[in-house]
């Protein structure tokens, strides 16, 4: 009991989800000694489910990953995994299956009617009802600490990454686009694997509803409430489950993408704002975005990028909306002059 009441004051004081499925491992690993664990992190990608793990044991030991920088070397759609699917489809909280050689158990955790992680031990037996009755109050301990971290972290509206979590991990972005590996990751087999693209880099794009206040003042708030939760979803729908989406205040979203050549890039940003301009918004009929976006680059502090793609964005706004520009393209074309912006003294890379 007393190394029970030990773990669950270390995991009480965790407060991203990196170290919070750590602690879980640590927790599950000394209490129940599992001969396997996978903590997946679950992401929506449109009518996909991906499962990232991010923490765990495995043949080699123990393991730990960025749960929110998901790296597609250790994701798999859930259709991989039978069982698992089951329990997504069905709603199950729990899912026992007896192996050849042990026991699986698995508990899906929706802390806001939504699965967000997937806890999956194998065992040499079967735990004993005290056991399961122990493993089955720390995963609810588990999926009410990732309820408290959501609300933190979530935009309430739209259910995307605030612009607190934004400011707290971008700059854990910009080191992984510094050491990442020029690639992209996304195959038409519905599988993930890691392809070389030597001119592929990640990027940062500010997106901006057009004429959004008219849309308030029109419609009142709560239509125009209605706007952005389906603006958000087509954002979900449209990138891939990898890519960073934010919102960052009033009707202006973030996206940070993984690494993709320019001419890529274009044309997933351009189909996005064609996705918004044929969608038919519930009352309001037509919505249309502006996009502004910039390549990241291994000397950016945040404010360089986001200034980057605000002057991106500005003219955007300046010649028609409903388009997109390249920073790097606007200044390697005379129609804006290169800033030099002020980046702060510390050495991130």
């Amino acid at each position: 009991m007393q190394k029970l009441i030990e773990h669950i004051v270390h995991t009480s004081s965790q407060r991203d989800h990196t170290n919070l499925c750590i602690a879980i491992r640590d927790a599950v690993e000394a209490l129940f000694n599992p001969r396997a664990l996978s903590i997946y992190r679950v992401f929506e990608n449109g009518a996909k489910t991906v499962l990232y793990s991010c923490a765990g044991i495995d043949a080699q030991g123990r393991f730990s990953r960025n749960a929110y920088l998901p790296d597609v070397k250790y994701s798999f759609q859930i259709d991989a995994d039978p069982l698992l699917q089951q329990g997504q489809k069905q709603h199950l909280s729990t899912i026992e299956f007896s192996t050849a050689d042990g026991f699986r158990t698995a508990f899906l955790i929706r802390p806001v009617d939504q699965l967000l992680y997937i806890v999956d031990m194998n065992f040499k037996s079967r735990p004993t009802p005290e056991q399961y009755k122990v493993l089955s109050g720390l995963t609810e301990y588990l999926s009410n600490h990732v309820g408290l971290l959501d609300y933190g972290e979530t935009d309430s509206l739209t259910r995307l990454p605030n612009r607190k979590t934004f400011d707290k991990h971008l700059y854990e972005v910009l080191t992984q686009a510094a050491i990442d590996e020029r690639v992209t990751s996304s195959t038409t087999d519905g599988n993930y694997r890691r392809q070389p693209k030597p001119d592929a880099h990640h990027w940062l794009a500010v997106l901006d509803i057009d004429h959004f206040k008219s849309v308030n003042d029109t419609y009142g708030h709560l239509i125009g409430d209605e706007v952005l939760i389906m603006f958000a979803r087509l954002i979900r729908e449209s990138f891939r489950f990898q890519d960073q989406i934010f919102r960052f205040g009033g009707e202006e979203f973030v996206v940070v993408t993984q690494p993709t050549d320019a001419e890529s890039i274009k044309k997933v940003f351009d189909r996005f704002r064609q996705n918004v301009e044929t969608h038919s918004f519930s009352q309001v009929g037509r919505v249309t975005v502006s996009i502004g976006y910039s390549q990241l680059t291994t000397s950016d502090t945040p404010p360089d990028v986001i200034d980057r793609s605000d002057e991106a964005l500005y003219y955007v706004k300046q010649n028609g909306r409903n388009g997109l520009a390249s920073y790097e393209e606007l200044v390697a074309s005379n129609k804006l002059t290169a800033k030099h912006f002020q980046s702060s003294d510390i050495e991130l890379f």
